[in-house]
């Protein structure tokens, strides 16, 4: 559901965009309330199905997290930490804690970088060979070997 309305609010912003006229900046939870009044006229019979979409969506969007929240507290309670971080929610916290398991099977912070797929960036040079910030270069890295 997040992924259609991400998908619907960028197919709005772009279709606005072709007539020169911009969409305010504003989260996804809100579009459909601040695109409404920025919208050209000519454009406004083609996108209010669209914004109906992405209202009904958000509804529902809010309505799973509100049922996820109590189980997240109650089942998980360390999800309470993760969601300290901002843009944390109840479900990327959930998805978090049952991908890890066991959080202590891993001695360092480096070990669970590696089993999310994150590596440390390095700056090999000569004998020495630092770990820098980790990032997602697993990713990347296999894109590189592709081309």
């Amino acid at each position: 559901m997040v992924r259609a309305r991400t998908q619907l609010v960028n197919h709005a912003r772009g279709l606005v965009k072709t007539t020169g006229a911009r969409l305010p900046s504003c989260s996804a939870a809100s579009f459909h309330h601040k695109a409404a009044t920025a919208i050209p006229q000519e454009l406004l019979p083609a996108l209010s199905p669209i914004l109906a979409t992405i209202a009904s969506l958000t509804q529902s969007i809010q309505a799973y997290d509100r049922q996820i929240q109590p189980l997240a507290l109650d089942h998980y309670p360390e999800t309470r930490l993760l969601r300290n971080v901002p843009g944390v929610g109840p479900v990327t916290s959930l998805a978090y804690i049952s991908t890890l398991e066991d959080p202590h099977r891993f001695r360092k912070s480096r070990e669970l970088g590696a089993c999310l797929g994150l590596v440390p960036r390095t700056d090999q040079s000569g004998a020495q060979d630092p770990q820098l910030h980790i990032t997602p270069g697993l990713a990347r890295q296999g894109r590189q070997d592709r081309r």
